[in-house]
């Protein structure tokens, strides 16, 4: 993706963001100057058991009737060997904070019964309903680029699976529910903060379409967790089409059990790519879900964070939301992250670093691919280098629908044009591209120079369909700062308001002008954002 010399502008009022903005340009795949990033090349790598609910502030001691659950625990029972059965840990006075009625509701569950005490003791683990195993998955991963043969559930637990109401089978997962025997250093307990900025973040990128693990609720344990200072404790339960992450091949690959390998794929291609006719096939599929999770990420300015291979899911859903953001200017070497301090998971690396870490799945695959090792790697290049063309075209695409174009217009030098200006005059990323489509209305002033904004008229952009795929409300870091500082402090109402405006992002509503505009400056100067380990 290259991006041509700007010959428009994009103007600094109205779209600009009071946030700082690089000088450097967009390019999907240029070299990182932090460190250069290259095309990755495949290798062998080296190497047991292993809606919103407004919830009560105090449950008091009513209990309701509990309606039949049954959880079934397909992984546990396929594939032990990457499991450890484990219960969670006791809590002194859980409560409900916030849940996803909507989502209860699909997965055949009561939200009523939720909220009651014995509902709230099922959602933090201490009541272990019918069918129901909880385990901690093994996993290795690569973080920041090292690698480590054993991660897995640290303080996290995989109570089952649910069937949805279309048939699909649901992980139903715990955060911070207590040590495991992965937890290394670790307590394994989470705090307020962490759990429901997951919880908003979830919610919003559910509501923009972007594939995502779901956050079915938030508890909080009334314990108290000790991080740079004392804070209070919850558990996030989280739902998913599954847990698979490239991560969980490595950890196969890495004991050296083909058995459990096959096994492990034959798992995935199940459960999340049952076209695929070979465990090539299941590769290339999970290229595909990749490239087309990736470019919108980058659509609607997310920038995930830490996307270490444990963090990529086979099924192409996002999936962990520690120290996760949306940009405000518009600057391609956004980080966010506090511990990133290379650039290695910034907003324009993000397309590299996936294609990386599809290598290493590939890698972990290679035995599966063909038997003969050079073929095998043949193979999977050819699989890999699918990735760049799918990622471009799906950006392109995308970006298209933006300005209000068909996906086969002319359009590739507006769009190189206009990143270049978007950069140059830090527009705020969200709020620009609203502002365009009401200057095609005529209502608003033209974000853009004279002769670019001709070009992108005479090619007939749909204004409606601008409307309908560039959102007003997204989760704006200092929003999402502000609300979670009062829910420490326990005030649950900017949360659920938040989550009230970020579910509907594309409907304009009034009186919710604060929450479409771009973040003060003296909040963006020096903004971080923490993993919340």
């Amino acid at each position: 993706m290259t991006r041509a010399a700007s010959t428009g502008r994009a103007s600094g009022s109205g779209t600009a963001s009071r946030c700082r903005a690089s000088r450097r340009a967009h390019t999907a795949f240029q070299d990182s100057r932090a460190g250069a990033l290259t095309r990755p090349s495949l290798s062998a790598p080296g190497g047991g058991r292993t809606g919103e609910r407004r919830a009560p502030r105090s449950l008091g001691r009513v209990d309701i009737a509990a309606p039949p659950i049954t959880f079934g625990n397909r992984f546990a029972q396929e594939l032990p060997e990457l499991t450890v059965s484990w219960r969670a840990e006791k809590f002194p006075e859980p409560r409900l904070l916030v849940l996803d009625e909507t989502l209860a509701r699909d997965l055949g569950l009561d939200p009523g019964w939720l909220a009651s005490a014995e509902g709230v003791r099922l959602l933090i683990g201490e009541s272990v309903p019918p069918g129901a195993q909880p385990v901690a998955q093994a996993y290795a991963g690569h973080q920041f680029g090292g690698y480590s043969p054993r991660l897995g559930d640290g303080r996290a637990l995989l109570l089952g699976e649910l069937t949805d109401s279309a048939g699909g089978l649901r992980d139903v997962h715990l955060k911070g529910s207590g040590r495991t025997p992965f937890a290394r250093g670790g307590d394994g307990l989470a705090a307020v903060g962490p759990m429901l900025r997951e919880y908003v973040i979830s919610r919003a990128m559910h509501a923009l379409g972007i594939p995502t693990t779901r956050s079915l609720a938030v508890i909080g344990t009334g314990g108290t967790v000790y991080r740079e200072t004392a804070l209070p404790g919850a558990v996030l339960v989280r739902v998913a089409a599954s847990h698979l992450r490239v991560g969980s091949f490595q950890y196969a690959r890495a004991i050296g059990d083909p058995d459990l390998l096959r096994r492990l794929a034959d798992h995935a291609i199940a459960r999340h790519h049952p076209d695929a006719d070979s465990y090539l096939g299941l590769f290339e599929a999970v290229v595909t879900a990749q490239a087309s999770l990736i470019a919108r990420w980058m659509l609607v300015g997310f920038i995930h964070g830490v996307m270490n291979t444990d963090n990529m899911t086979i099924s192409g859903e996002t999936i962990d939301y520690g120290p996760c953001a949306f940009l405000d200017a518009f600057d391609p070497a956004t980080v966010y992250s506090s511990i990133d301090h290379a650039g290695r998971y910034s907003y324009r690396n993000q397309p590299i670093i996936a294609e990386w870490n599809l290598a290493r799945l590939a890698e972990a695959l290679l035995p599966l691919i063909h038997d003969d090792k050079e073929q095998a790697v043949a193979l999977a290049t050819s699989a890999l280098e699918r990735f760049r063309p799918q990622y471009q075209q799906a950006w392109v695409s995308g970006m298209l629908a933006k300005l209000g174009l068909p996906a086969d217009a002319d359009g590739g030098e507006l769009i190189d044009e206009m990143v270049a200006a978007m950069q140059a005059a830090k527009v705020d990323h969200t709020s620009f591209f609203r502002e365009l489509a009401a200057a095609g209305r005529g209502s608003a002033p033209a974000p853009m120079a004279d002769g670019w904004m001709a070009r992108w008229r005479a090619l007939g952009p749909d204004l409606d369909a601008m409307d309908r795929v560039n959102p007003i409300f997204i989760p704006r870091n200092h929003l999402v700062e502000e609300a979670l500082a009062a829910a420490t402090a326990g005030d649950l109402e900017p949360v659920n308001r938040l989550v009230e405006v970020v579910s509907a992002p594309f409907s304009e509503r009034p009186g919710l002008e604060r929450y479409a505009e771009p973040a003060p400056r003296e909040f963006c100067d020096g903004f971080q954002t923490f993993c919340g380990t």
